[in-house]
């Protein structure tokens, strides 16, 4: 009973880091600080892992930190510190609380699935590829859940209140656009939600011990930890109540052996436990008696064929429909559809990704830059990296722009995908240029005025030239074009664009515009009064 205390110091540290990581994924508004994303994400395992191969630097060495918390104490990381840990034990408690009488009992490993699983991990990453740690990454995984599925859902209520509120003349809340999110993208999020929240629903943490690298790593680690929960023979009565709350299914009370391996130090064994035959203690120096897993060799071999998970066989039940408008144009009118497609030969990648290789090699697509785009313009990406880097955001100037001295995306990239960028070097780093379509021009094909794309370019690399009498036509001056995409996104051709932003494979830096360009856009006149 002296343990009890360490089941409620687990669950209070482990609401802690749910609360502040969610908080960071739904900050809509962009209240929080700069710095407040940095420090409640430095203990993820996968961004730390990779920003540190990416900046080499002390100050980003996160996931040494959860190494020397493993050997240390165990399995803390998955327990208390990973997101979807703590939502897969909500889950699970929500499970227990509907079945008062469920129970779980011991249960093999799939020892070759995990295996399998993180070594094909470890090998695609090693040879320069993320795709697995994109799929399976657990801190991703539940970006992506917050991102896709709950923000919108919070926005709404913004709205709903904001919507009240002005009935009543008050403004304090004021509505917010949400996100527009291709909805083939939800596929892959959809069906991971279902499937960690089945598994969990059903068997606790099985997840997390038979698909997830990140506990497959870990959990080979926890075998030399320090601290462990351990039985005390003498005293145990054989009672069971302990592998009957033992989520992770890895403690066999018959036989008095824990599987270290799938252990998440979640310490509920210890208060059920009325004899005190299980502590959390040190391993002594001469004591023998451990209690370490009995792991045979045969077992990898044969496990392979010991009731499998058909955790594959789910039912594709995407929900359709939801409450998700897209950014619209101020432009009314109507004009003749556009005949001539837009030739991208890059996608635009973020300000600060250096490069579409370095971008693509380094980032998650955790969405948390997406979630924290103030224009929208940031979009999960479907074939435009290919398949390997789905879901890993470009720049879409059909939903939005890049603001011209916005970093915020910068700010929040916890793997070094997107490095931090000053605001006076953001305003001249070339994601790409601006291409002209004369063809789908409404100056050209209507013979009207238009110039949008003139007006919102804030280096004026887009001016206006004449054309045909008194019209006037864009003409692009690309050594000062940044690839913002404010002219894509103000044209008003549909379904293709009069102008486009064409991505650079490698970020360059565009020249300053010239002086008497910078006065006009700072639009110096004398009142007329």
């Amino acid at each position: 009973m002296q343990y009890t205390s360490l089941k409620k110091i687990r669950v209070i540290i482990s609401i802690v880091f749910f609360v502040l990581i969610t908080l960071v994924f739904i900050d809509y508004r962009n209240i929080l600080p700069e710095e407040f994303a940095k420090v409640v994400l430095y203990l993820q395992f996968i961004p730390s892992l990779i920003k540190f191969i990416n900046v080499l630097s002390l100050s980003v060495i996160g996931f040494v930190v959860v190494l020397i918390l493993t050997l240390l104490f165990g399995r803390v990381y998955c327990s208390s510190i990973c997101p979807l840990g703590v939502f897969i034990d909500i889950v699970s408690f929500i499970s227990r609380k509907l079945k008062k009488k469920k129970r779980f009992r011991y249960k093999e490993p799939h020892n070759l699935l995990r295996y399998f699983l993180l070594a094909v991990t470890v090998i695609f990453f090693t040879a320069g590829s993320i795709y697995f740690i994109l799929l399976l990454d657990p801190y991703s995984n539940f970006g992506r859940i917050i991102t896709y599925f709950v923000n919108p859902v919070i926005i709404l209520i913004n709205n709903g209140v904001a919507g009240i509120l002005e009935n009543f003349n008050v403004y304090t809340i004021f509505p917010v656009e949400i996100q527009s999110i291709r909805f083939e993208l939800w596929i892959y999020p959809m069906l991971f939600l279902i499937l960690v929240t089945w598994m969990s629903f059903t068997d606790g943490r099985l997840f997390c011990n038979t698909i997830c690298p990140v506990g497959t790593l870990l959990g080979l680690l926890s075998r030399f930890s320090w601290f462990k929960i351990r039985f005390d023979k003498e005293n145990c009565t054989l009672c069971g109540r302990c592998t009957q709350v033992c989520k992770s299914d890895c403690l066999d009370f018959k036989e008095q052996i824990i599987d270290y391996s799938r252990c998440v130090e979640c310490f509920n064994c210890l208060p059920v436990c009325t004899s005190d035959a299980i502590k959390y203690t040190y391993k002594k120096i001469g004591d023998h008696n451990t209690g370490d897993t009995k792991i045979k060799v045969s077992s990898l071999l044969n496990d392979y064929d010991k009731n499998k998970r058909k955790f594959l066989t789910l039912l594709l039940s995407v929900f359709a429909g939801s409450a998700i408008g897209s950014i619209k144009q101020d432009t009314q009118e109507e004009y003749k559809d556009s005949t001539v497609p837009e030739e991208k030969e890059f996608p635009v990648t973020p300000p600060g990704s250096l490069s579409i290789r370095n971008f693509t090699h380094n980032c998650t697509a955790c969405a948390l830059c997406v979630s924290a785009c103030p224009s929208n313009v940031l979009q999960p990406s479907f074939n435009e990296y290919g398949l390997t880097g789905m879901m890993q955001p470009h720049m879409d100037y059909h939903t939005g722009y890049c603001n011209f001295e916005c970093t915020r995306c910068s700010e929040v990239c916890p793997t070094g995908a997107i490095l931090p960028v000053p605001e006076d070097e953001k305003t001249r780093i070339q994601m790409g240029i601006a291409k002209f379509v004369k063809e789908n021009c409404i100056v050209h094909t209507e013979k009207t005025d238009c110039g949008a794309c003139s007006e919102h370019c804030p280096t004026k690399a887009v001016k206006m030239v004449p054309y045909e009498g008194d019209l006037l036509i864009p003409e692009v001056t690309d050594d000062i074009c940044i690839g913002c995409g404010a002219c894509e996104f103000a044209c008003p051709t549909t379904p293709f664009k009069a102008i486009y932003v064409d991505g650079h494979s490698i970020h360059e830096i565009a020249k300053e515009p010239e002086e008497e360009e910078l006065e006009k856009l700072m639009g110096e006149e004398e009142f007329p009064f």
